[in-house]
């Protein structure tokens, strides 16, 4: 006998940072809810990273939740940018402290979730063939959770380990001695490759092309600056949220034709010395707009990596000429261009000499044969929609998600889409979150899905949609605020670019993310509310 589908008011895809946050909400609205998350705990990206010199970009008091001044009050983050486990530690720690992980199941991937027009409910599928209905669906899946990776041939016939970064093993590897290839040169291998340099015998790595990036600046916060930290944690918290992307940096005031080129670089050296995105962040505003403005910084930070990488032929394949500094998410790194100055790290350029496959014993490019123990795949995700993608999701009608995604992601808010009703995205494709400081935009997006919810339900509306009308017209907004910036051109994830993705590749612009700053893009979701939530269907 076929057992019955687990019902729920509400279920939650995701434990990671945004399902946390989700469920939190829920539960103290009285709500009966679970979480679905597909690892075997919570944590998202924080569980499933491990690799070497996995760490926030943000400063670590401006990521940890604003929900609870208590938590606040408790927590000792012990370095300016924190590393993965102790990332893991603090999530682990806020659902213990609010008793979360009594409505969460593990090892419970979604396989596929259809909407039920005649009983208006969602049916979602495991993979391990359990199945479960609920009123509203919230996916708090995240936005760099589908890793990709190449397509060379020979790719299963190796002999020595082989791993995706995602998938980093969670047991400790034995780097010591061994010969280690890192394909990829994005913002997780800038962390892994000079965490891992010093101890491997041979590393090599193949870049197919070149990242700016920034220090890092990392660094211990005594028990001192935490007790100051948390004396100013409101002022902290309100500078990020008029700030366009949630972090504690602003832009420079002035404006970039106004200051002499002398000033320009002073600005710059000081910027540079900064920890965290001071150089991206608190730079001029036209670097982002404008050519000129954008080629002189780019210039600036070239020059600053031909003075860190002492091979001055190393140094000028690791400056890009294909985009401008600051048009993608910048990387930042810690002694990253100084591995390359190691007797024992050797650069491969794979646009001169590429990959052409693997073998038992390592990798073959069109000029030699590599031996290798270990290779790593540092080779990006399925960024934003891949996620979703993943997932069998059809709304009304029988339509799937990934077909009306198929050209490009279309939304409302980023939270909603028309023909799929009761299916909530705080950090959806088109949203706030994906472009900000990850748990002020996730913040943001719960918070509007919540009261929405709250809103339905305390007028007895089974039924929440989003018009076609006021979906156009945010895929439009979303359009319009790409036109006058520069990451438009740029090979980024930003605009939906990814070479391991079919139909993703060079050309195919998609934009995955709101590119209005986080101040203007929670005034627009409040507008939504003040008018009544005009743009959305209600019905019983």
């Amino acid at each position: 006998m076929t057992k019955p589908p687990e019902h729920h008011e509400v279920i939650v895809v995701g434990g990671g940072v945004c399902g946390i946050y989700q469920i939190k909400r829920l539960v103290d609205l009285g709500i009966d809810a679970i979480v679905l998350e597909g690892a075997g705990d919570l944590g998202g990206t924080w569980f499933n990273n491990r690799y070497p010199g996995c760490r926030f970009d943000s400063e670590s008091y401006t990521y940890g939740f604003t929900f609870s001044r208590a938590l606040l009050d408790e927590w000792d983050w012990s370095e300016r940018f924190s590393p993965q486990p102790e990332n893991l530690r603090y999530l682990q720690h806020v659902a213990a402290r609010f008793d979360l992980k009594r409505h969460m199941r593990f090892d419970a991937r979604v396989a596929s979730a259809h909407f039920d027009d005649e009983r208006v409910l969602w049916r979602l599928a495991l993979d391990d063939g359990r199945t479960f209905t609920c009123r509203h669906m919230i996916l708090a899946i995240g936005n760099l959770s589908i890793p990709t990776l190449p397509q060379y041939p020979g790719m299963d016939t190796f002999q020595g380990k082989a791993f995706h970064t995602f998938h980093w093993p969670h047991d400790p590897v034995d780097l010591a001695s061994k010969r280690v290839a890192v394909i990829g040169t994005g913002a997780t291998a800038i962390q892994l490759i000079p965490a891992i340099a010093p101890t491997v015998a041979q590393l090599t790595v193949f870049q197919r092309r070149p990242n700016w990036s920034a220090p890092l600046g990392n660094g211990p916060l005594s028990s001192e600056e935490m007790t100051d930290i948390r004396r100013r944690y409101d002022d902290i918290f309100a500078v990020c949220a008029r700030t366009a992307t949630g972090f504690i940096h602003e832009p420079d005031p002035r404006s970039f034709h106004d200051v002499a080129p002398e000033e320009r670089v002073a600005l710059w050296d000081q910027l540079y010395s900064t920890p965290g995105f001071a150089l991206w962040l608190s730079n001029f505003r036209e670097i982002f707009m404008e050519d000129e403005a954008n080629a002189a910084v780019s210039a600036y930070v070239a020059e600053r990596i031909r003075g860190r990488v002492k091979d001055p032929k190393i140094a000028e394949k690791l400056i890009p000429r294909d985009h401008g500094f600051g048009t993608q998410r910048l990387p930042m790194e810690t002694n990253y261009f100084e591995a390359y100055n190691r007797d024992n790290v050797r650069l491969v350029d794979t646009s001169e000499t590429p990959i052409q496959r693997v073998t038992a014993t390592g990798l073959e490019t069109s000029a030699e044969s590599l031996p290798f123990d270990i290779i790593v795949y540092a080779t990006g995700f399925d960024a934003i929609t891949g996620a979703f993608d993943r997932i069998d999701i059809r709304g009304s009608g029988g339509v799937a998600l990934r077909d009306a995604w198929r050209e490009t992601p279309s939304t409302f808010l980023g939270m909603m889409v028309h023909g799929f009703p009761n299916l909530f995205m705080p950090s959806g494709p088109q949203s706030g979150s994906p472009s900000t400081n990850y748990p002020r935009g996730i913040e943001t997006g719960v918070n509007w899905c919540t009261e929405l919810l709250a809103h339905a339900r305390a007028r007895g509306f089974t039924r929440v949609e989003a018009t076609a009308q006021a979906e156009a017209e945010w895929n439009a907004h979303v359009v319009e605020l790409y036109e006058h910036m520069l990451m438009r051109r740029a090979q980024s994830w930003f605009t939906g670019y990814n070479s391991n993705v079919a139909g993703h590749e060079k050309g195919s612009f998609r934009p995955l993310v709101y590119n209005g700053g986080a101040a203007k893009y929670s005034k627009k979701i409040r507008q939504v509310v003040e008018a009544g939530y005009e743009g959305v269907r209600f019905g019983r």
